[in-house]
């Protein structure tokens, strides 16, 4: 008998969102824009607790229209996580502008708040700050929010949140999304919410949301023919992916709930074994991660195989199974950029493994995949 394949973070689905999905399609709004937009952009924006959400066609989209917001330009800097996915990255190119990588500390895999300062220092005294600065919410877990908001008001550098990957995650109360000037989130096939693609920028200022809007629809001016005065761009998200965030959003806080579960079987199943250890979250309760995915690092000295032995083998028995994400200044086109880095997403790239955290997962599912890892131990 065939065995399934175990897909790393598949969308989880239920007949609320094909019912919403339905409605969409019967009442004739197809094309971007429509009621479900509507109400998904509210309905989110309630969720993180932001006073205004614009629906837009990614992730990479929100990050693109979030630093146009902050006067982001030909020539500037923006400081960004090079621990990141390079949607967070791309987009300070699209305007011109150039991107300074800086490392994660080794606690919550995330920018490192010292080295932020130390950056931010250099660049006072050279009288050249950023524009702006974005750390990233990596594999659901929160920043060092506190920290990294003090050191940036200092300075009067705004903040552009990346919690693509963080939706429901939490920081001393606060969810991912509520800490930045702007935010952003992303609604991808393989997040805790998705939309079947999509994104959305969160803001608290209603003028800035709808500027990203009038954007986002090609910066069409208010004529009764095709009339613009700025560039614009085709960003907006259609009704029937809305219909479809819309459902998934019902079901996030259970959503979350299994993938933690996921992650404690894992932890429970892996832990022990020399040479494992695991993504968590800080002490002292500060921190409550989505899990969006379930993150190990293999000391293969102590373990007997590599991170890559791991996945292979995954591989071979038909699980997906996925390197943490390669560090920005480690990829050949963001190579020369400037950057603060001391080693430590080198070290999580080169040992870091990401494993299948699909919350329909079954039982057997998990003790199929823990089995294949115990089964690489060679020492």
């Amino acid at each position: 008998m065939t065995r399934s394949h175990i897909y790393l973070s598949r969308p989880h689905v239920s007949p609320r969102e094909r019912e919403l999905l339905l409605d969409a399609f019967d009442s004739n709004w197809v094309a971007p824009l429509g009621p479900h937009v509507d109400a998904f952009e509210k309905e989110t924006a309630a969720y993180i607790g932001r006073g205004y959400g614009c629906a837009l066609s990614s992730g990479t989209a929100a990050v693109h229209l979030g630093l146009k917001l902050l006067g982001v330009g030909e020539g500037d800097e923006v400081f960004v996580s090079t621990l990141t996915f390079a949607g967070s990255v791309n987009p300070i190119c699209y305007l011109g502008a150039r991107p300074v990588l800086i490392d994660s500390e080794p606690e919550t895999w995330n920018m490192d708040p010292n080295l932020l300062e130390t950056l931010l220092k250099e660049s006072a005294a050279k009288g050249r700050l950023p524009k702006a600065v974005i750390p990233v919410d990596l594999y659901g877990q929160c920043c060092r929010w506190e920290e990294i908001i003090e050191i940036c008001a200092r300075y009067d550098v705004p903040i552009l949140e990346d919690s693509a990957e963080a939706q429901g995650a939490e920081y001393k109360g606060r969810r991912a999304g509520r800490f930045g000037r702007v935010s952003i989130l992303s609604f991808n096939g393989n997040k805790i919410v998705t939309s079947g693609g999509g994104g959305m920028l969160l803001t608290d200022d209603e003028k800035s949301a709808r500027k990203v809007r009038f954007w986002a629809t090609q910066s069409r001016d208010p004529a009764p023919y095709y009339q613009h005065s700025e560039l614009g761009y085709n960003y907006r998200m259609s009704n029937l992916c809305a219909a479809v965030g819309r459902g998934q959003l019902e079901w996030i806080d259970r959503r979350i709930a299994r993938r933690r579960e996921i992650f404690s079987y894992y932890k429970n199943a892996l832990g022990g074994i020399p040479g494992i250890s695991f993504m968590e979250e800080p002490n002292g309760g500060d921190w409550f991660s989505n899990k969006w995915l379930t993150c190990i690092l293999v000391d293969p000295r102590k373990f007997g195989a590599d991170r890559e032995a791991i996945r292979l083998a995954l591989a071979a028995d038909d699980i997906e199974a996925r390197p943490i994400w390669k560090p920005m200044h480690l990829q050949p086109f963001y190579a020369k950029c400037r950057r603060a880095t001391v080693g430590v997403s080198d070290r999580i790239f080169r040992d870091g493994l990401c494993l299948p955290s699909c919350s329909d997962m079954t039982e057997d599912d998990l003790g199929r995949i823990v089995k294949v890892i115990e089964g690489c131990r060679t020492s």
